[in-house]
């Protein structure tokens, strides 16, 4: 008669990888519209990073900002008539920019024209607010073939 192989118990050693983090870019005034994007972002499968969210009291902010960037495998950038004219918003999409061959750039845009958008991503394909579904399905294909 043949021994019968012992059963063995699969690894549940879940492998860790980094998760397809999205950083959105906002005004503050825009707070209710990054709150909700990052709702939506976050159903799709990716995690999201918020400055007025997820940064400590007596973290240092433009390096934590500099840091999540080069995390993130996607900016969003909400242009709205308050955030087109910030300064720090410009000042994360000129770091995202920086990066740019590893950090796509998404232009959304909300109340706002073509022309004042900024020279070094007016050649990106922007999205209107209205059209964010179009966006949030993109996104699910690039979270799920993602393999960090």
């Amino acid at each position: 008669m043949a021994k019968k192989k012992p059963k063995t118990k699969q690894s549940s050693k879940k492998v860790d990888r980094k998760p397809y983090q999205v950083f959105v870019c906002h005004a503050t005034a825009d707070k209710w519209i990054a709150r909700t994007l990052c709702e939506k972002i976050e159903g799709t499968g990716a995690t999201t990073f918020r400055d007025d969210r997820d940064i400590s009291g007596g973290d240092d902010i433009p390096d934590e900002i500099r840091r999540q960037i080069k995390l993130s495998k996607e900016i969003v950038v909400v242009l709205t008539p308050e955030s087109i004219a910030r300064q720090w918003v410009m000042l994360e999409v000129g770091a995202a920019w920086g990066w740019s061959r590893r950090v796509r750039i998404i232009i959304l845009m909300c109340h706002v024209s073509v022309d004042p958008i900024p020279d070094m991503i007016k050649n990106k394909k922007a999205i209107l607010l209205n059209e964010i579904d179009t966006y949030l399905s993109d996104l699910t294909l690039r979270v799920r073939g993602y393999h960090g």
